[in-house]
């Protein structure tokens, strides 16, 4: 028997912890240097987790379909378009597995401990996935009540453009596996990072002028009039929408200086 076939070996396949939800809730917390993906679950026995490909399908789908629903729709208020309502049914069966996919993230983190689903991850799982947790309730318990019966038969437009702020998903998670395969130094996993950031940018911050520019085409009005001339509550709703994406945005913005920071640091060393 060699030395190292007498040490038992140590875990490789530990969890790659969440950019938009426990690194954001623990900035203290190891991370990668840009950006990981929508789940956590690590590469296992040597294999490359699959629910980046789930994330990445939905989203090529929800812009697609956001694609064609702005593009049919020349009235931006009364315009329709069958895929604003139908793909919604599509939707909520992804948000659900979204869900549960970042529970079973939480259990596979601390399944050394304790190999039974408990209450204690259950309550790990709600503290450091805050911020998601509540993203996915808003869009199943409002955005999707919403979308199907609150807002009539108006508004396909809009609801197009909110499913084309799932533009920037595939790139976030061809991050993680980069990062999963170790290719941070590479140069695809920068230029991956600058198309992440671009995307997040124009798709889940600007989406929101561009709304409201929209608007006012439509009814001969400036951006900065549209807000005073729509119901107070849509401002309030857009307002809800867009904090939690300035906020991820601002953590990728600082995850990408440190990550185009540390060679300089090295050649200045």
């Amino acid at each position: 028997m060699t030395p190292s076939e007498g040490k038992p070996r140590q875990r490789r396949d530990r969890p790659t912890a969440t950019f938009t939800g426990r690194e954001a809730e623990d900035p203290t917390a190891p991370r990668a240097p840009l950006v990981s993906g929508s789940r956590c679950p690590p590469a296992t026995g040597g294999r490359i987790d699959p629910s980046w490909l789930v994330s990445s399908v939905q989203a090529v789908l929800a812009t697609g379909s956001g694609i064609v629903i702005i593009r049919s729709c020349s009235d931006v208020i009364t315009d329709r378009h069958w895929l604003a309502r139908q793909y919604v049914w599509f939707l909520i069966p992804y948000m659900i597995y979204d869900s549960y996919a970042m529970y079973l993230c939480e259990w596979y983190r601390t399944r050394d401990q304790n190999h039974r689903h408990s209450l204690t991850t259950f309550r790990n799982f709600l503290s450091k996935n805050r911020l998601m947790i509540a993203h996915h309730a808003v869009i199943l318990f409002v955005l999707v009540p919403v979308a199907q019966r609150l807002r009539g038969d108006l508004g396909d437009f809009f609801v197009g453009c909110i499913f084309m702020a799932e533009l920037s998903t595939p790139f976030v998670s061809l991050g993680r596996v980069l990062i999963q395969l170790k290719q941070q130094h590479t140069l695809l996993y920068k230029v991956n990072g600058i198309l992440t950031l671009t995307t997040f940018l124009s798709c889940r911050i600007l989406l929101f002028p561009f709304m409201y520019w929209s608007y006012g085409q439509q009814q001969g009005l400036s951006l900065l009039q549209v807000p005073f001339s729509i119901p107070f509550y849509c401002n309030v709703a857009n307002a809800f929408l867009i904090a939690p994406q300035i906020y991820w945005f601002s953590l990728l913005c600082k995850k990408a200086s440190r990550l185009f920071d540390s060679p300089l640091a090295k050649k200045d060393g």
